[in-house]
């Protein structure tokens, strides 16, 4: 996140990691429509964005007004997740990640609080912590969903995708990025 906790190699592997989700989240719009089709395409939207933030700051140091963007297209992202989550689904995870982005975003935006020495303030600790606890349990239920436990053989279930589980390892990579994420903010 552009900060001293955050560079090296877990900055680059949530780089790659979401990059190429946001890549393969891409892809599969072209192959479905309707709300699957805007939830891949948020979806991307989102492991690009991440993919950014995550750059670490000897490669690019943002301008100021960068954490602006992000807050306005992470915000519009949230807006359109949450006239969904009435319908169910996969909307309110995408509301509470394009959430976490515009709170990332903004507490990077902030003044330092201390020796950060220009970085961003950190954001609020009790806020921190409840994203931290939200996307740990996601990953981990997510994890678990990766586990075969049907018929081998028994081909893709009904919906249209036929790789479910690339859809399912793309939300866990990006959940494991927001983790990595909140906890170098």
């Amino acid at each position: 996140m552009h900060g001293p906790g955050f560079s090296g190699w877990p900055a680059w592997l949530s780089v790659v990691l979401c990059g190429a989700s946001g890549v393969y989240c891409l892809l599969r719009t072209r192959g479905c429509a309707g709300a699957e089709r805007r939830a891949a395409a948020g979806e991307a939207v989102m492991g690009f964005g991440m993919a950014a933030m995550a750059l670490p700051a000897a490669v690019l140091s943002p301008p100021v007004w960068s954490w602006a963007v992000y807050a306005v297209v992470f915000g519009a992202a949230a807006l359109g997740a949450l006239s969904g989550v009435r319908r169910g689904g996969h909307h309110l995870h995408h509301l509470v990640g394009s959430s976490a982005m515009v709170y990332m975003a903004v507490a990077m935006a902030a003044p330092a609080q201390g020796a950060h020495g220009g970085h961003g303030g950190g954001g609020i600790p009790l806020l921190t912590g409840v994203l931290l606890a939200y996307f740990a349990v996601y990953v981990l239920r997510s994890g678990a969903r990766l586990v075969p436990v049907g018929v081998p053989g028994a081909g893709p279930p009904p919906g249209g995708d036929a790789r479910p589980e690339f859809t399912r390892v793309c939300r866990l990579s990006m959940a494991l990025a927001m983790l990595a994420m909140l906890v170098a903010l």
